[in-house]
């Protein structure tokens, strides 16, 4: 998908009910886990060897 196509992709989804998409991967920059906070407290998020996502405190 190109930049401008991509764009106006995110822009549509972010006028619509739709909730937003953002991709794992790009989340843990290609590695296996990312931290995200909420509120203050930090969850780990962890993709498997199976390609399943594990969210935990």
């Amino acid at each position: 998908m190109s930049l401008q196509s991509q764009s106006e992709f995110t822009n549509a989804r972010q006028l619509s009910s739709i909730p937003p998409l953002h991709s794992a991967r790009e989340l843990t920059r290609g590695g296996t886990q990312a931290q995200i906070e909420l509120d203050g407290k930090v969850y780990d998020l962890r993709i498997t060897r199976a390609g399943k996502l594990i969210l935990t405190k």
